[in-house]
């Protein structure tokens, strides 16, 4: 074998491998969200820490928190359980009811929904999910708003109370202030 060919083939085999390793790049990607996240014992260390953020949070009212600390906590959790694997293609099935009937009465205004979801990615950060998978989950979830939250959306920022203007992200429309009066 010549120089020029044993060259040629260690190139063609070195091509091959980094081909190699983008697919399988590619193929972690195109995996469910659910695999991502790290399947049902993951989701389960999130949403304890989850619950744990919600009661532990003091921009939320007393009665909001309540849910998370009295009642079946199991049973709340198993149906978060359930609804996050079901959202991410996992084998769960959400059985409970829809959001909109489950938040109906519960007054839950647009800055007690925007404290839930940072109590989320809270756990999420603290279980070490990636910022893609992060923000891809909270825009799954963040789809739920509308039906959870009771008061309306403001149409314009002149609908807003003065002085204060609100811009709701696009993956987890958190209220951030952008300027004041």
């Amino acid at each position: 074998m010549t120089r020029r060919t044993a060259l040629c083939v260690c190139l063609l085999l070195a091509l091959s491998g980094c081909s190699e390793g983008e697919k399988k790049t590619a193929d972690l990607s195109r995996r469910p969200l659910y695999e991502r996240l790290g399947g049902a014992k993951a989701i389960a260390r999130v949403v304890d820490d989850f619950v744990a953020n919600v009661v532990a949070d003091p921009k939320l009212r007393q009665t909001h928190k309540e849910h998370f600390e009295k009642g079946d906590v199991a049973a709340l959790k198993k149906k978060l359980i359930d609804q996050i694997g079901e959202a991410t293609g996992g084998p769960q099935k959400y059985t409970g009811k829809n959001m909109k009937d489950a938040h109906r009465g519960l007054a839950i205004s647009r800055d007690d929904f925007d404290a839930l979801v940072g109590d989320l990615r809270k756990a999420l950060d603290a279980n070490q999910v990636s910022p893609a998978n992060r923000d891809e989950l909270l825009g799954l979830l963040g789809k739920m708003r509308d039906d959870i939250v009771e008061e309306p959306a403001p149409k314009t920022t002149s609908d807003l109370p003065f002085p204060t203007r609100y811009l709701f992200t696009r993956s987890a429309q958190l209220r951030v202030v952008i300027g004041r009066g």
